[in-house]
């Protein structure tokens, strides 16, 4: 009789072990996780400023033509989808620019903000 209570004890020691060890081995688990989430995150919206700094490099910095209201409406969109009150403040200063010594002004402090924000998310 008394073997198999130390049976039985010995069984649920292990038992317990083994719900314990797979407790703590799920939180690692969830906490990789969680981080590999809040990287994937940062490196997609990375992506999205580098997108946004190429179309703007390649739509106004290049463009050898007054900007036409698609491109201009395109800039937009993507500079909305970026979700950055920063970047939208500085692309509506650049926007509002009065004349061209301001806009080149505004043009350079949005494209280093723009690099200022990928390189600052690693």
């Amino acid at each position: 009789m008394m073997r198999h209570k130390l049976v039985y004890l010995t069984l649920i020691v292990l038992l317990a072990g083994g719900v314990m060890a797979g407790i703590v081995g799920y939180y690692s688990v969830s906490t990789e996780l969680s981080s590999a989430k809040s990287q994937l995150a940062l490196q997609k919206k990375d992506e999205r400023v580098l997108s946004f700094l190429k179309m703007f490099v390649k739509k106004v910095i290049k463009a050898d033509k007054e900007i036409g209201f698609e491109d201009r409406l395109e800039l937009e969109n993507a500079v909305r989808q970026l979700d950055d009150k920063q970047i939208l403040a500085q692309w509506k200063k650049f926007v509002d620019s009065k004349d061209e010594t301001e806009a080149q002004t505004n043009t350079k402090d949005l494209i280093g903000l723009l690099i200022d924000k990928v390189s600052t998310t690693k």
